[in-house]
């Protein structure tokens, strides 16, 4: 059986596959800030705001850092709703 690939939505058409996520963080504190900043330097950060306020912050196995105007707390929802579906059937 082929397994599908599952996506979080981040708004504005963006989405990540779930498969990828490392980690789901928020922006709140000096290390995640560097984070970005870091990620920014190397080529690595991957802006999905569209221009909004940066509410979370996806750490993909790629290296790559995606930032996100949707919280840190609807993407988990939103990952564990897809895990639910994948678990259903």
């Amino acid at each position: 059986m082929k397994k599908s690939v599952k996506f979080i939505s981040l708004g504005g058409g963006n989405a990540v596959s779930v498969s990828r996520i490392v980690s789901i963080i928020t922006p709140d504190s000096a290390p995640s800030k560097r984070l970005i900043q870091e990620a920014r330097s190397k080529g690595l950060l991957i802006d999905a705001t569209g221009g909004k306020k940066t509410k979370s912050i996806f750490i993909m196995d790629s290296d790559h850092v995606v930032i996100s105007s949707v919280s840190a707390e609807t993407a988990i929802a939103r990952a564990e709703e897809n895990d639910d579906e994948t678990n259903e059937g």
